[in-house]
């Protein structure tokens, strides 16, 4: 890597975004580009090949998770990308799938709040940039105070509906397999989703994860 550092930054709110342009630039980074969606940010990236990408999650077309889907893509092109995202608040999930793309290193997970802290939010930028990894420190202490077990928070009827889903039932079939509404099941399913903590996506990928959840834990003894 060069000793200045290039970046692609982006994110839709303006008047962040510029002020962010101005603060990276006065701790001497270069920006190739800034811009508001995630699909400007694939092009940017793609084109400017930079030292880093700092993105805001919650990103235009849709203001989910496709700032977060842009940098795992990214990374998934070049593992050697170093990338920090920005959240409004604590999702474990979104740190998951950061850590879990490319080579597992040179990423980077902030709460927006940690911008303010200018001196650490630049150092953890150069840190990344540099090779390192960083996650807030909020993250970091739900990450180690989550059951070891992924399932330890769903009820039994929750874990019987996940089973199910694991069998490739569909939501009518299981609830005729359990005797209950198929608005029950829509119910279950969706407390599923929240307490395995994912990211939020198309229902059917977040179903799949929750499969995929369900096949790595360990049996229940």
């Amino acid at each position: 890597m060069s000793s200045v550092t290039r970046v692609v930054l982006a994110e839709d709110e303006v008047l962040l975004r510029e002020g962010l342009v101005a603060l990276l630039t006065r701790f001497d980074f270069t920006v190739c580009a800034a811009v508001g969606s995630a699909p400007d940010l694939l092009a940017a990236a793609r084109d400017h090949q930079p030292d880093l990408v700092l993105t805001d999650i919650r990103m235009p077309p849709g203001r989910r998770d496709d700032g977060l889907r842009a940098a795992v893509a990214l990374r998934t092109e070049r593992p050697d990308l170093p990338v920090v995202v920005l959240s409004q608040y604590v999702q474990t999930g979104y740190a998951a799938a950061l850590l879990d793309s490319g080579d597992g290193q040179r990423v980077g997970y902030l709460l927006k709040d940690r911008v303010a802290e200018v001196t650490e939010f630049v150092d953890t930028l150069r840190r990344v940039a540099g090779g390192g990894t960083a996650v807030d420190p909020d993250v970091v202490r739900q990450l180690l105070h989550r059951p070891r077990d992924p399932l330890a928070a769903l009820s039994a009827r929750e874990r019987e509906v996940l089973a199910l889903l694991a069998e490739g039932r569909s939501n009518a079939s299981i609830a005729g397999r359990l005797h209950v509404s198929e608005a029950a099941v829509g119910k279950h399913v969706g407390n599923i989703l929240l307490k395995l903590d994912l990211p939020p996506s198309d229902d059917t990928n977040r179903r799949v994860l929750a499969v995929l959840t369900y096949l790595r834990a360990d049996p229940v003894t």
